[in-house]
């Protein structure tokens, strides 16, 4: 299976190395301003309104995280922008977090909303198709400000970060009903156990969200598998390929090793 991992490890070095190599040869280019990273698509189009991949990076790492993940997401159907966590790391470790106490929450949400318009002013962005997405804590803060803010994203998703349960996540329920969910979960994570996961399953059916669990043979990796059905997850959404309604209730489909 195909991983990638946190930093610092010299596979990750590695593999940024060779997706700039991959972005160079299409053409893809990474932008960076203040504390976010913007990535345009190949044969970047001004005219055509591409959908907004707004991406929460896992703990110890920070913004450059989406110039890795993008080359195993797609090089075509989005700009993407990651935000710098707003946190700093546990003592020893490099890069930022994202936490969930009140006061990290209202600065994360400032940040993921400013890194949406740096986007807007610098690329074209269709409005109504922004995806927010991360990894970990990134993909729990990714839920939390989706259910805060559900009219503002086409979909959320998150690669082993569990649902809130803090600070009345579900405050908006009417809203959050239509609002679509990805959550990938590791079959092996001892940071987002299988036992949570199913805690969470009977909440989302309860609460009749529309969520799309999936288990992957995997620990607490990231792998390109994860972020390849997420990508077709998205599409689906853009393409119209996914009833609108009525609710879609938790499903967990195994996905097999690649």
């Amino acid at each position: 299976m195909n991983r990638i991992r946190r930093r610092p490890a010299e596979a990750l070095k590695s593999l940024e190395v060779a997706s700039r190599v991959e972005s160079a040869s299409v053409e893809s280019t990474s932008y960076r301003q203040a504390e976010c990273t913007l990535f345009a698509p190949h044969h970047y189009e001004p005219g055509y309104a591409y959908p907004l991949l707004v991406w929460l990076h896992g703990p110890g790492d920070d913004e450059r995280q989406l110039r890795r993940i993008m080359p195993h997401v797609s090089l075509r159907n989005y700009v993407g922008v990651g935000p710098r966590g707003c946190c700093p790391p546990e003592f020893g470790e490099p890069g930022f977090r994202w936490q969930q106490s009140e006061d990290s929450i209202c600065r994360a949400e400032r940040r993921v909303f400013e890194a949406i318009e740096t986007a807007r002013q610098r690329y074209h962005v269709a409005d109504d198709r922004v995806f927010l997405a991360g990894f970990q804590c990134g993909g729990t803060m990714a839920l939390r400000i989706g259910l805060r803010y559900p009219e503002s994203f086409a979909g959320v998703l998150s690669i082993g970060g569990c649902f809130p349960r803090h600070l009345a996540p579900l405050t908006h329920l009417q809203a959050i009903q239509r609002l679509p969910l990805f959550i990938a979960q590791g079959r092996e994570s001892r940071l987002y156990p299988v036992d949570v996961t199913c805690d969470e399953l009977r909440l989302f059916h309860s609460a009749a969200l529309r969520v799309m669990v999936r288990q992957y043979p995997c620990g607490d990796e990231l792998t390109t598998q994860m972020l390849h059905d997420m990508d077709l997850w998205m599409m689906e959404r853009i393409n119209g390929v996914m009833p609108d309604s009525p609710p879609c209730h938790a499903l967990v489909l195994p996905c097999e090793e690649n």
